[in-house]
């Protein structure tokens, strides 16, 4: 008797341990907690202070947020499940390997829509419009263009770039020339960050025939690229210190530990153009997704400082 408890006990541990790992998958939990983190510091510059409201309707944007994500990413793993069982760095998720099936998945991704717009609208009507716009671009034309066009990355570049916009609109209820600064900024990021991954996942992309690299090839024409949308981005990230972004503001210091921030970035964007390797470029996005969290922290600290 006391065994057959024991096996039932761990019976549902395991089981209860593969739902948890599975939804944390299906999500894809660490891209969609980056991505929270982006909204948590677009609502953080947006708001006047602190204060016990403020706590709530944070909490409601993050979990509202990590929603959003996680339904964009369940439904991309339904649509492209015969494409990620191709690739080595997909094969294993849930839907792909068969440990979950489409329809469930479905009806996670449904579910977390609806408690994602649910709290979004909750906190003001703009910040719903906003996350079900990203579910809409992500899912309807990104996810389906990328076996068609290196286009889908400028498609997708608008999704990718709403939640540090969302965070300010979550704040202030308004979508002004500072929201639209913060999505600027993620935006012309989202750029060189996805072609560093598309360069060196190339030959596994390649399986499933998606298009990521402008170009199609690991050319000098996609490095150029990287490049010169790094620029964009430097100067994107530099155009609050000018005094023309509204309330959205940085000091001459912050600016130059911003200026730097893009220098760091851009050196290792020239040596993908240099060297044209897979480390280079693997490199490359390591340091995009330091630039995006480091710019973020300087903006605030920035703003509670001066």
């Amino acid at each position: 008797m006391k065994i057959t408890l024991v096996l039932i006990v761990l019976t549902n541990t395991v089981s209860l341990k593969s739902i948890y790992l599975d939804f944390k998958a299906i999500t894809k939990a660490g891209l969609a907690i980056s991505v929270v983190f982006s909204s948590i510091a677009g609502f953080v510059l947006g708001i006047d202070h602190f204060e016990v409201s403020t706590c709530w309707i944070l909490l409601k944007l993050a979990i509202g947020g990590y929603c959003m994500v996680g339904a964009s990413n369940a439904y991309n793993q339904v649509i492209e499940k015969d494409l990620d069982a191709l690739m080595d760095r997909t094969k294993n998720r849930p839907v792909a390997s068969g440990r979950m099936q489409p329809r469930v998945a479905v009806v996670v991704a449904t579910l977390l829509t609806i408690l994602g717009l649910a709290l979004l609208y909750s906190i003001n009507p703009k910040s719903a419009m906003f996350g079900a716009i990203s579910i809409f671009l992500y899912t309807s034309i990104y996810t389906p263009l990328k076996t068609m066009t290196s286009l889908s990355v400028f498609v997708g570049a608008f999704p990718g770039a709403i939640p540090f916009m969302l965070g300010w609109v979550a704040a202030t209820g308004e979508f002004g020339i500072e929201a639209g600064t913060l999505f600027l900024i993620q935006f012309f990021w989202q750029f060189p960050h996805f072609w560093a991954i598309g360069w060196f996942l190339y030959e596994d992309y390649e399986k499933a025939g998606f298009f990521m690299l402008p170009t199609g090839k690991k050319d000098n024409g996609t490095a150029l690229q990287i490049i010169l949308y790094t620029i964009w981005l430097i100067i994107a990230s530099l155009l609050p210190m000018f005094g023309y972004t509204g309330s959205l503001f940085l000091t001459p210091v912050a600016a130059v530990l911003v200026f730097l921030l893009g220098l760091w970035m851009l050196f290792y964007a020239v040596k993908v153009y240099q060297l044209r390797t897979t480390k280079s470029a693997r490199t490359l996005m390591l340091v995009s997704v330091s630039y995006i969290t480091l710019l973020q922290l300087i903006y605030i600290v920035d703003k509670f400082l001066r």
